[in-house]
């Protein structure tokens, strides 16, 4: 039975940023474990953004002789993306285009491509779906049982990006640390940052920035004719494109993590053997878009490395790009002092934190046409539903260190260490060079 729907959170109305007063009213889901949604590991797997969450690896304890570090000073830094959604609105236009044209016809000549006569889509559109919303909570009680130690009586500190769907995520991790820790614990979402101003978990504020759809569009032409080919001879007359094709291959996805059972296009996805090509697609569209094939891609993260390193340090954040200079100069907005930070974002505003941070960096550009078996930007194991980074700061023998976890896979932080995933702290604050000098000139870019 699928988990009762996340009821939408009420908050005051906010313009710029709002500081959201303690008490907040939201359902919590129910505390059962994030339900199977019947299709097997390697097939969800390759839905990219679209897959659920999964490890990437297996979390490993800090070496012998480091420690979560003592000091005052932040522990725990994690970045989240929200949990399954519905399609995004103009994902539901185009989907729903692209039935219209298959159900458009009488007769099929493939029995794959029956079931089409009976389906109706009646899906919502950019909000939590139920799964998603078991996910967020599933996520907080495993942060909680991980980490509870270090809070010091604290409550985590909580910010969201307002996107619905991002705050509704925020709270349901709240909900599931509270739970875990039997409500000793009951954090809150403190500050909600309005996607209309300045917005370090948001990839809002870049508007010369350009998109990934020149090489989706060239790996699309790559793979998918030979699929849209088949369904035309299937369903005589629709006049499929493959830009439909695609849109019909997403309706696996979404319809599985809104009924947490398997949609009915999932067939149609498996016969067309559509894992690998649709995997790279989502590599492409994140490379692209706002990680390293952009030029002013990285540029967008850089705001929230520097109030990363502003906690890892203790001091004030110092940025001239997309951070709100007003809340990150309040310590009741932006406190110094906590142990544990819990951010909610974005999959396009997370991969331009990777990419400006120096994470996964490829040796050579993603190929819009030939995949590289062995590359390392792999979008579902950086950034499915759910997915999370997370900045552990460590004492190793009396000497601060830092290191980086992309869903529990440690990152080797080769660029400030011996790529081993432990970096002196010391030496991680002078490899965000790009980031400390507000994009090398990047952002001034932004706006021309």
């Amino acid at each position: 039975m699928a988990l009762l729907a996340l009821i939408t959170l009420t908050y005051l109305c906010y313009t710029y940023a709002a500081f959201v007063p303690p008490r907040m009213h939201y359902s919590r889901i129910d505390a059962s474990p994030v339900p199977s949604i019947g299709i097997p590991d390697d097939v969800q797997q390759s839905w990219s953004m679209y897959s659920p969450y999964f490890a990437a690896g297996t979390y490993e304890a800090p070496p012998d002789g480091c420690l979560v570090d003592q000091v005052f000073v932040p522990d725990y830094n994690q970045i989240q993306r929200h949990g399954a959604r519905f399609p995004t609105s103009g994902a539901a236009t185009r989907i729903k285009a692209a039935l219209s044209k298959l159900q458009s016809v009488t007769d099929f000549t493939d029995s794959l491509l029956e079931f089409v006569e009976d389906y109706t889509y009646d899906l919502g559109q950019d909000n939590l779906v139920p799964f998603g919303a078991s996910q967020s909570y599933e996520a907080g009680r495993v942060a909680f049982e991980r980490y509870s130690w270090i809070l010091k009586g604290q409550e985590p500190f909580v910010r969201a990006s307002s996107g619905s769907r991002v705050v509704d995520s925020a709270s349901n991790w709240t909900a599931g640390f509270a739970a875990a820790s039997a409500h000793r614990y009951n954090p809150v979402v403190s500050v909600i940052l309005s996607e209309a101003g300045n917005d370090t978990l948001d990839d809002n504020m870049c508007p010369a920035a350009g998109d990934s759809d020149p090489e989706t569009n060239a790996w699309l032409a790559t793979f998918a004719p030979p699929m849209t080919a088949r369904l035309n001879a299937g369903a005589v007359g629709a006049n499929l494109t493959d830009t439909d094709t695609y849109n019909l291959l997403t309706l696996c996805p979404f319809d599985t993590v809104a009924k947490e059972r398997p949609g009915d296009f999932c067939a149609v996805y498996e016969a067309l053997d559509a894992g690998s090509a649709f995997m790279y697609s989502g590599d492409l569209d994140k490379y692209y878009g706002t990680g390293y094939g952009q030029p002013l891609g990285p540029v967008q993260g850089v705001g929230y490395i520097n109030e990363l390193l502003a906690r890892l340090t203790g001091t004030a954040v110092q940025d001239q790009t997309q951070t709100n200079s007003t809340l990150d100069s309040d310590p009741a907005t932006f406190p110094l002092n906590r142990t544990f930070y819990a951010d909610f974002s974005h999959d396009n505003q997370m991969a331009a934190i990777f990419a400006a941070m120096g994470l996964l960096r490829q040796s050579a550009p993603l190929n819009a046409t030939n995949p590289d078996p062995s590359r390392t930007w792999r979008n579902e194991k950086m950034l499915p539903f759910s997915g999370r980074m997370v900045v552990e700061r460590l004492s190793c023998d009396g000497q601060t260190h830092v290191r980086v976890l992309v869903n529990d896979a440690l990152m080797p932080l080769e660029f400030c260490g011996s790529g081993d995933g432990l970096c002196t702290l010391d030496a991680f604050v002078g490899s965000q060079s790009y980031a400390r000098n507000n994009g090398n000139g990047d952002w001034e870019q932004c706006f021309e």
